[in-house]
């Protein structure tokens, strides 16, 4: 059977993967091109947060706050990326770029970081002949706060670049995509480098590392590759006087809904994070699980977190507002961190691995929901895209630095406290601590759908077009 080019167009629209979530400026090849570049920041985030904080501790023997200092100087970049948002958003070039200059310095910076970033490593462990006793201190935080900008300015451009080539129609399926490839990204680069340094050694690590700063610059060059157009700017145009960014954030401000919108990123992520060390600790402690069991949680959360960029997909897709099903997403949170608490004194595996996945599925949707929010805001006046994205991203980084820090500090201090005595018998347990900084999450949850609320309140739906077909799921609407 011979197909002619509207029926394999046809056939590619319903069967394949995410093909809903092309347009017209945005091919599905060009599309899955540029969403590379969120592979990328999840391997090198992978490599800062995962392999590289277990081998500093274990194999190296470097001491712990050390590790914790350097882990958290990427966060320090994040608020620095509404900067690099507003910057992408008025850069001038003779070609007419915006974004790809910012994607391309981004997979510079991340490169070199991971480049150096194992040699500095040996050197912090007291592998280290000549020079000064702090020299691996330094060379260490200059390494990773290089990979932390990288990431940070790859991100927030290659986001910005996404939001300037979908249309209004398909931008949450988009959303969406962006977000399933980051995981994607996070879970292959785990598996690929876990294996890799399986039987450990210093030169090992060097290719291991130098390996994948290698992979992610050719992901990032394959993902900007002809995906703006050139549009060449005469001298008088280049050297035209540019907007401040002062004059930028208050245009943004004066929208009315951004500064909300900002606060509710913040509190909601620092609600949703602040377990992420806790919950396999929490499982081991207090249920008696074995290792692989609480490991398993990653795959449940994961699951929960893609089955809410599912429903987050289609339901903007069909009119649906982003800040009605970011509230939705907030309930779904505390729905969760309620059975996760009451799994303790009932005993119960079921209900843990339960709110597990609640949690990633009312963080799915909370996330994705604001996101989409922050890409559909007007570009209007000095404020463009680059701009509310880079907002976005500097709260929702800087709240999940803030959050895993503030979770595992308020565990210990209750402990210490309950531990003691002081508070009476009933509570000195196990348990008092971790159930504490779930109820703490319980209530920044309350606290976010209490900003949620004036946005919610004025919302009105803008219900889309019915084509045929449109009440069928089919493969397309699924993020995998």
């Amino acid at each position: 059977m011979i197909f002619h080019a509207d029926q394999l167009k046809a056939f590619s629209q319903r069967y394949l993967p995410f093909a809903d979530a092309t347009s017209e400026g945005l091919p599905l090849g060009q599309l899955l091109r540029l969403s590379l570049f969120q592979v990328s920041v999840g391997m090198a985030t992978v490599m800062l947060l995962g392999t590289l904080n277990r081998v500093m501790i274990v194999e190296l023997s470097v001491p712990a706050t050390i590790v914790a200092v350097m882990i958290a100087l990427p966060v320090l970049i994040a608020p620095f990326r509404t900067l690099l948002g507003f910057r992408s958003d008025t850069y001038r070039s003779a070609i007419g770029w915006k974004r790809i200059p910012y994607l391309w310095f981004g997979s510079l910076w991340q490169m070199g970081g991971l480049a150096v970033m194992p040699f500095a490593l040996l050197v912090l462990s007291g592998q280290q002949t000549v020079g000064p006793a702090w020299a691996g201190e330094v060379l260490a935080a200059l390494a990773f706060l290089m990979t932390g900008l990288g990431l940070h300015m790859t991100q927030t451009a290659g986001l910005a670049l996404a939001t300037d080539r979908a249309d209004d129609a398909t931008r949450p399926r988009v959303v969406a995509l962006l977000y399933v490839m980051f995981l994607i990204g996070m879970g292959i680069s785990a598996v690929v480098i876990g294996w890799l340094l399986r039987d450990f050694s210093e030169l090992r690590l060097v290719r291991v590392v130098q390996g994948a700063a290698l992979a992610g610059i050719i992901l990032n060059l394959i993902a900007l590759w002809k995906q703006e157009k050139v549009r060449p700017m005469s001298r008088a145009e280049r050297g035209a006087p540019r907007p401040r960014f002062r004059e930028a954030w208050a245009d943004l401000m004066a929208g009315g809904q951004a500064g909300r919108l900002l606060a509710v990123v913040f509190i909601g992520t620092m609600a949703f994070n602040m377990q992420d060390v806790l919950l396999e600790p929490y499982g081991g402690e207090i249920l008696g699980l074995s290792v692989s069991s609480t490991t398993s949680l990653t795959a449940i959360w994961a699951a929960g977190a893609l089955l809410g960029f599912l429903l987050t997909a289609r339901s903007l897709t069909r009119g649906r507002d982003a800040f009605r099903l970011a509230a939705f997403g907030v309930l779904v949170g505390i729905w969760a961190f309620s059975v996760v608490i009451l799994s303790a004194p009932m005993q119960s595996p079921a209900m843990f691995f339960t709110g597990a996945g609640l949690i990633g599925l009312g963080g799915g949707i909370f996330a994705v929901s604001t996101l989409t929010a922050a890409m559909t805001m007007p570009a209007k006046g000095l404020a463009g895209h680059g701009l509310a994205l880079g907002a976005w991203g500097a709260a929702q980084a800087t709240a999940a630095g803030l959050a895993i820090a503030f979770g595992g500090a308020m565990r210990d201090a209750v402990d210490t406290v309950a531990s003691t005595g002081a508070w009476g018998e009933p509570l000195n347990s196990a348990a008092t601590g971790y159930s504490f900084v779930y109820h703490a999450e319980i209530g920044l949850l309350f606290v976010t759908l209490a900003a949620l609320g004036p946005l919610v309140r004025y919302a009105r739906p803008q219900p889309q077009p019915e084509t045929k077909g449109s009440a069928r799921i089919g493969l397309a609407d699924f993020p995998t």
